[in-house]
């Protein structure tokens, strides 16, 4: 932000996960007086299954900050309050709830949105894994503001970021998460000085960023090794890869796809280091997990578990 001073606001931040605490942190930091963090209320999780504190819960608790977690936003009780807080604005990054039009119209300068893509594409719940499956080039931060449409509100401010060959669904989230705390900053000292302009999203391509399912992490060897490489690294850390062999389901934490030594049919180990055939090229996983077990090398993966050359492993039934 090349020389913008940024005025003191009087902000709501709405927020829930990892990916909105950057953000949250670099608004206190600067000094903007935050009223009121809202964020979904804490849920059962961990191994023993306790209820756990959202992680903008626990930083807003921690400098003790006043956290808020309706059931809904469509309440009168519920807007007035947050009409009642007298904001400048509103910033939401993955909130997790609906903000009806009674929210969105209270703070003076509006709610922003920090969404995970370049707007138009990749609208919706999961747009980080989406463009890593997509096997797209690159990706961003668009700051919108917001309107009730799904992701559909004018373009503040955006900067696009690579996506690199290597990079998983959990490096580019903390990526974005960065850039999107920075440029947040900037689009509201631009906003609050009257100098940034809202412009409308192209109607040229959009696409949709489908909430992931749990069983999207079965590998098809029938489909390109590509972009099964590609499924290894978009659900890094969830949903997570895996196949099955021996009547186990093994993880699938890295991979590499690579040309396959011989024509087979999907699903053939080809070699002694786990390349295995799929539809066009093969995959060889590089670190993998058996269950109860830590990770391991695929040398090391073999000796405990071995899968020699010819070894067929099952396709997932087709519905």
């Amino acid at each position: 932000m090349s020389g913008t001073a940024s005025p003191r606001l009087r902000l709501a931040f709405m927020g829930t996960p990892d990916f909105a605490v950057p953000s949250l942190a670099a608004l206190v930091a600067a000094g903007h007086d935050v009223a009121a963090v809202y964020c979904q209320p804490p849920r059962p999780g961990g191994r023993g299954h306790s209820v756990q504190p959202s992680p903008v819960q626990r930083f807003a608790e921690a400098r003790g900050i006043a956290i808020r977690h309706p059931a809904t936003l469509r309440a009168r009780e519920e807007s007035d309050a947050f009409a009642a807080l007298r904001l400048d604005a509103a910033v939401v990054a993955a909130y997790g709830l609906i903000l009806p039009a009674a929210i969105l119209t209270a703070p003076r300068l509006g709610c922003l949105n920090i969404h995970a893509s370049l707007l138009p594409r990749w609208r919706g719940a999961a747009p980080i894994q989406r463009a890593i499956l997509a096997g797209d080039a690159e990706t961003g931060i668009t700051i919108m503001q917001m309107e009730e449409g799904l992701d559909t509100g004018p373009i503040l401010l955006a900067e696009s970021l690579p996506i690199g060959p290597r990079m998983t669904a959990a490096s580019l989230h903390d990526a974005l998460a960065r850039l999107g705390a920075r440029l947040v900053l900037e689009a509201l000292a631009r906003l609050a000085a009257g100098r940034l302009q809202a412009r409308p999203q192209p109607r040229e391509g959009v696409t949709y960023a489908a909430k992931l399912r749990r069983d999207e992490g079965r590998l098809d060897w029938r489909r390109p090794a590509a972009e099964l490489e590609r499924a290894v690294r978009a659900f890094d850390p969830w949903p997570g890869t895996f196949f099955e062999a021996a009547g186990e389901r093994i993880k699938v934490l890295a991979a590499d796809a690579v040309p396959p030594a011989r024509a087979a049919a999907p699903g053939t180990v080809l070699d002694d280091r786990l390349a295995i055939a799929c539809g066009a090229g093969a995959l060889r996983p590089t670190l993998l997990q058996r269950a109860g077990r830590s990770p391991a090398p695929v040398e090391a993966f073999l000796r405990g578990f071995p899968l020699p050359p010819g070894t067929l492993l099952p396709c997932p039934a087709t519905s």
